[in-house]
């Protein structure tokens, strides 16, 4: 793939960058430092925001050929991912106020595996497996429609992350974006970014689907039995939600902090015994869709949330996510 070398540098630089938020594992508040390509993965040592050095394909993918375009709907800016102008090694970025009418030609790159199951930019957890994006100054949320101009085809994504830092791309697609444009095994593929007037869109669509669509009291439009989800909180802010519903009583599921999301088994099981080694708690690894997900769990209760991210710190892991057994 082009410009390995430069992506490797950046993989470096990127651990100088303390408290930037890099297209998943950091705070949602802060705006990333890491571009992203497709090179070789394995676990990695101690003290680094990833369970793998670099990022990679993943192992054995379900079919992602059937997956639908992100479907557009009236959302309220992101708590995190936001700012006016952020800086990224030295510059500085601004970020739009309004996504409408903007329309970009320019160079696609995808990002996977090493990043998935992470937080992005606005505090989401990045899933390589859904129709989403990073741009560098579209608004989080946004949505636009990325043509590749060699082929044609084209899908409509979800922006809700940070990045490319490449002087020439335009924008990073998930790898299922990346396979509806015929781009995963180039690396890269030019396009034309467009975005989408979600207002419009929803009076030209039905709402956004052929049945019509509800509206809740923030305004948000979504399908017909789909729920409508709020901003995100910040990571900081999940523990004490799930201190309350742990607090309901003891039907509620059990807790899990996941480490990693790993599509190779062999990944997976030697991050399992590092940690079994190093932690007082179980670790398990939980498998679905062909993804490997490194948690460490059950707990009793919410309360062992923050002792066990401290015991994760100390072993060199400084991200980890709240997930329960129905997850």
């Amino acid at each position: 793939m082009s410009a390995r070398r430069w992506w490797l540098a950046v993989a470096a630089a990127s651990m100088a960058l303390a408290g930037c938020a890099g297209g998943g594992g950091q705070a949602p508040s802060s705006e990333p430092g890491e571009s992203r390509t497709v090179s070789s993965a394995a676990p990695s040592g101690g003290g680094e925001r990833y369970a793998m050095s670099g990022d990679a394909y993943p192992m054995d993918p379900p079919d992602v050929s059937r997956i639908p375009d992100a479907v557009p709907r009236l959302e309220a800016p992101s708590r995190g991912g936001n700012r006016s102008t952020y800086d990224v090694w030295g510059k500085t970025y601004r970020v739009l106020p309004d996504a409408r009418g903007y329309a970009r030609q320019g160079t696609a790159s995808w990002y996977g595996e090493k990043f998935h199951g992470y937080a992005t930019s606005n505090g989401e957890i990045y899933d390589m497996y859904k129709m989403s994006a990073a741009h560098r100054s579209l608004p989080l949320p946004s949505y636009v429609r990325v043509t590749n101009q060699d082929n044609g085809r084209s899908a409509i994504v979800r922006v809700n992350d940070r990045g490319p830092f490449h002087n020439d791309r335009e924008i990073d697609l998930s790898y299922a974006a990346a396979a509806r444009l015929e781009i995963l095994d180039r690396g890269t593929g030019r396009v034309k970014v467009e975005a989408i007037d979600v207002e419009q869109w929803l009076a030209d669509n039905g709402g956004g689907t052929p049945g019509g669509s509800t509206r809740n009291g923030a305004g948000a439009v979504a399908p017909p039995g789909r729920q409508v989800a709020s901003a995100p909180a910040p990571a900081a802010d999940t523990s004490s939600t799930v201190a309350s519903s742990a607090s309901r009583g003891s039907t509620e599921p059990p807790i899990f902090l996941q480490i990693a999301a790993l599509g190779s088994a062999e990944s997976a099981q030697a991050l399992q015994a590092r940690l079994q080694a190093e932690l007082s708690r179980p670790v398990r690894v939980a498998v679905s869709t062909g993804v490997h997900r490194v948690q460490v769990g059950p707990l009793a209760s919410a309360d062992q949330v923050e002792p066990v991210r401290g015991e994760l710190r100390r072993a060199g892991f400084d991200q980890s996510f709240i997930v329960n057994g129905a997850d």
